[in-house]
């Protein structure tokens, strides 16, 4: 009987030393595969890094285009905005002339009362007239305005959209 508990004792030792084995090669494949993911993921972490550093300098170029954009713009609808106030400043001093004429044509005596009476009618078409003129003039003078300034800002808009887009 000890010889084959010595059989078994010793067939127990090879399995245990052949299981040992496996086990071994087992952790070091583990290990190899684990040391090659390890690898894999950093650079994955670094090719990440990488392109988020790529896309937050495309932002930024996109985001100083913008603000170029939208510097350029204010600058033209400031450089509008002066424009109209000097249209304005013109536009008035050509209103006070007609003004001045107007009471002018107030003030002239007639001699003759048919002329006096065609004078007057001639008086209040002038003067109608030259409201009209006043309210078409500042009318013109605000739509010029608006329009100037739509065009800036359409302009701005088109500039900072083709930034974006570059």
């Amino acid at each position: 009987m000890s010889a084959w508990l010595l059989r078994g004792g010793l067939l127990v030792l090879v399995l245990a030393s052949y299981w040992g084995i496996y086990q071994h090669g087992r952790s070091n494949e583990s290990a190899e595969w684990q040391a090659r993911w390890n690898a894999r993921d950093a650079g994955d972490k670094q090719a990440w890094a990488i392109d988020e550093r790529a896309e937050r300098d495309k932002e930024q170029d996109r985001q100083n285009s913008i603000n170029k954009a939208v510097q350029d713009g204010q600058r033209k609808i400031d450089s509008a905005v002066a424009d109209a106030v000097t249209a304005r400043s013109a536009a008035g001093s050509l209103q006070r002339t007609v003004d001045d004429l107007t009471e002018r044509l107030k003030r002239t005596p007639s001699s003759n009362s048919c002329t006096a009476a065609a004078s007057q009618a001639a008086a209040r078409t002038a003067l109608v007239l030259a409201d009209l003129f006043k309210r078409a003039d500042q009318r013109a003078g605000d739509l010029a305005a608006d329009a100037d300034q739509s065009r800036s800002r359409g302009v701005t808009c088109e500039q900072a959209y083709d930034g974006v887009w570059k």
